[in-house]
């Protein structure tokens, strides 16, 4: 087995499998600019890369990821990300999970909220512990869906639910969410790993071309819209950022208190 380490996360490999951890649990696996670039990075170089036949993302400790740090974006400011930049970087990320020309396997404990609802559903198999749960939080902070989350929970789910998660900001229960096609399998916290780990073996064993144009089948018939809905999100994602509203939602996020919109 062989590791390495990178911003925000890091990476084991196990013969076939690749395995791709979170490791900011502190802030419950939050992703900045840098660990989504990097991440990037990672899915890109795992395509080239034909001994490899299945990736594995989860997040160290109890979540899988909330979404973007937030207590990272006034040093990111600083630096010159712009809006625009996060918004490129988090939809290369996504496109590149989708893309990559094998299956990548989805370990979910604890939240999977923000853009990690993205990184869940862009999976193509995604295991949950019975105890997880869905957030798309960005109402609640004056911001809009992105990643391609909208397109990624109608495709599962239709419509009706995707509106529900995303213009109430309310947790949606791994039961209820495998219920609505959202997850492959909900199964005790104990079990997760056994199957996670039992999914990835197989799946590395594997012939990989035949892996990768059933992959690709499977997206073209269900994410036809994906590339419209990430250039909806990114244009209106980039007003929300600069507007007074998340300036607020963001704030009050920080100080735990409840956000007061004006806009």
């Amino acid at each position: 087995m062989t590791e390495s380490s990178a911003p925000g996360f890091r990476t084991d490999r196990d013969g076939r499998v690749l395995r791709i951890t979170l490791t900011n649990p502190q802030r419950k696996n939050a992703v900045g600019y840098d660990t989504m670039a990097a991440l990037g990075d990672t899915f890109l170089a795992a395509a080239q890369d034909r001994a490899v036949r299945a990736i594995v993302l989860t997040g160290e400790g109890g979540d899988f990821c909330t979404g973007a740090d937030l207590s990272a974006a006034p040093a990111e400011a600083q630096r010159g990300i712009t809006p625009e930049m996060t918004m490129d970087v988090a939809n290369r990320l996504v496109r590149a999970i989708i893309d990559v020309p094998v299956p990548v396997v989805a370990r979910v404990r604890g939240a999977a909220a923000g853009v990690g609802v993205a990184l869940a559903l862009a999976a193509d198999l995604t295991y949950a512990a019975d105890d997880s749960y869905l957030l798309l939080a960005f109402i609640n902070i004056g911001l809009m869906p992105d990643g391609g989350a909208a397109a990624l929970v109608a495709a599962a789910a239709g419509r009706p639910l995707a509106a529900e998660m995303a213009l109430l900001g309310e947790r949606l229960p791994a039961p209820t969410a495998a219920a609505h096609g959202l997850f492959t399998a909900v199964l005790p916290a104990a079990e997760l790993d056994a199957r996670v780990d039992a999914v990835a073996a197989k799946l590395a064993q594997g012939p990989r071309r035949a892996l990768e144009l059933t992959k690709r089948a499977l997206n073209h018939a269900t994410l036809t819209s994906l590339d419209t809905t990430l250039a909806a999100e990114k244009a209106g994602q980039v007003e929300l950022l600069r507007s007074p509203d998340f300036a607020e939602g963001a704030l009050a996020m920080l100080t735990k208190r409840r956000a007061v919109f004006t806009d």
